[in-house]
């Protein structure tokens, strides 16, 4: 049987990564995620992530889709269309499949996120 998962425990040690340099607009910022859960195979997965401020171009794939409520700091996603709305502490949002964008940390931000990718997308 699986393990309750509380997220007020130790969180695992974070990986460390940086936007694609194709895909950043300036210097890449420093992101760490410290993923709590993965399922079916990796087409769930659960965990925190943080950033330093920094900008990128994202594309999600046409089966991927977020869910992500911030902790701390502050962010913008802008829309291809030039649509933005900024998120803050406690603000929770869903990056659909496909969407394409940009991804602005404007202030070091902690976030909880739930990722599905649907198989055979």
């Amino acid at each position: 049987m699986p393990a309750l998962i509380h997220f007020s425990d130790p969180a695992p040690a974070p990986l460390e990564d940086r936007p694609a340099p194709e895909r950043a607009i300036g210097t890449p910022p420093r992101r760490l995620t410290s993923e709590r859960y993965c399922a079916e195979d990796g087409a769930l997965s659960m965990g925190d992530w943080a950033c330093e401020p920094g900008a990128w171009r994202i594309a999600f794939h046409p089966g991927r889709h977020e869910f992500f409520q911030l902790i701390s700091g502050r962010l913008r996603i802008i829309d291809a269309a030039g649509a933005a709305r900024e998120f803050g502490p406690g603000d929770a949002g869903i990056i659909p499949a496909g969407f394409v964008g940009t991804f602005e940390v404007l202030e070091h931000v902690t976030k909880r996120y739930v990722m599905f990718d649907r198989p055979g997308q």
